[in-house]
């Protein structure tokens, strides 16, 4: 049994859902190691988030960030709006949809479906370069 850990960086990133599948798995490369486990991916921030969706149309994450827009408007009259007018609409929806994602992990590879990504949900404008930690607890040869 082994534990794994590492933090990430990711690229700044335009509002919007983003797969990330890559660029968590290339973040851990013990991965490969691993023949039963859990891999945790956890954002350090409140105003994005993580999800798991399907990763093969592009109309998917188009229709996902407009539905956020209608669950969470700008328009809203939030209490919250020192840091401008996409903050507090933000931290709604990193809150709805979660800072943390756990994928099984088998023989090396994530479980995940055919259709299944993993997403950084940018909900700020301009939020910056997102932190990620990964935490990977498994069997090992």
């Amino acid at each position: 049994m082994g534990w794994f850990q590492h933090q990430i960086q990711l690229r700044p990133m335009p509002r919007g859902f983003h797969l990330i599948t890559g660029e968590v798995v290339s973040g851990i490369p013990e991965i490969a190691e691993v023949t039963a486990g859990l891999l945790h991916v956890f954002i350090m921030h409140t105003s994005a988030s993580l999800s798991i969706n399907e990763n093969a149309d592009p109309d998917v994450p188009e229709d996902l960030e407009s539905s956020m827009n209608a669950i969470a408007p700008e328009s809203f009259p939030y209490q919250h709006t020192c840091e401008g007018p996409d903050d507090m609409p933000a931290h709604v929806k990193a809150s709805l949809l979660g800072s943390s994602v756990t994928i099984p992990v088998r023989d090396g590879r994530l479980c995940l479906g055919t259709w299944q990504g993993i997403y950084l949900c940018e909900h700020r404008n301009r939020g910056g370069g997102r932190r990620l930690t990964l935490t990977l607890q498994g069997a090992t040869d």
